[in-house]
């Protein structure tokens, strides 16, 4: 695993090893994980989703605390990931990192808690799943436009995206944090040092 420019967000890129059969590839241990976070990845939830190309979910966030970290992985296909920091006061505010999963390469992203997560498929039937260290909470889910020019997320430019109705509606970043609905970076950096004091 290794830092992305967002802190609280890593890349974990595995040694892949092929023969005959096909391949062999560990994409998630336990032990690299804490070394990297300070921390357990608290396993609660895991998910799959499968969408056709172009469909774009997010940008999604839950509430802090206990928000909703997540480690994602495409086990089919390609999507674009992309982790958003809208931590208010946070010096990457606004400040966005983009990252090819695909299942040729393996790679696989952490966010810890306070993220905005979100990805466009690039292929038919990209599979994702998602390790999520709280429960799916309707009350706590907030989401932001994925077109917010605030955000100005670079999407593929030549594949048209396909939003659910919920996420077409959603508030610009401006919007959100007018109606005090994004996180608060000293808010996040308490929590997760409070991870980290538990695990200890």
């Amino acid at each position: 695993m290794r830092p992305l420019g967002i802190r609280g967000a890593w890349l974990q890129e595995p040694n892949l090893f092929p023969d005959s059969r096909g391949s062999f590839h560990e994409w998630f241990r336990s032990a690299a994980f804490r070394k990297e976070t300070g921390h357990d990845l608290n396993l609660t939830q895991a998910n799959c989703s499968v969408s056709r190309r172009g469909t774009l979910r997010g940008v999604h966030f839950a509430d802090v605390p206990p928000s909703q970290a997540k480690y994602v992985k495409c086990v089919r296909g390609a999507i674009l990931d992309v982790t958003i920091d809208i931590r208010v006061g946070s010096p990457t505010y606004r400040r966005w990192e983009a990252v090819r999963l695909d299942d040729r390469n393996h790679r696989a992203v952490y966010l810890a808690e306070g993220l905005g997560h979100a990805f466009m498929a690039l292929t038919d039937d990209a599979t994702v799943v998602y390790l999520c260290t709280e429960g799916y909470a309707p009350e706590r889910e907030r989401d932001i436009n994925p077109f917010d020019p605030d955000l100005a997320i670079e999407w593929p430019a030549d594949i048209a995206a396909v939003l659910s109705e919920k996420d077409a509606a959603a508030p610009s970043l401006k919007e959100a944090e007018a109606a005090g609905l994004l996180p608060d970076y000293a808010d996040c950096l308490a929590y997760y040092e409070k991870l980290r004091s538990a695990g200890n």
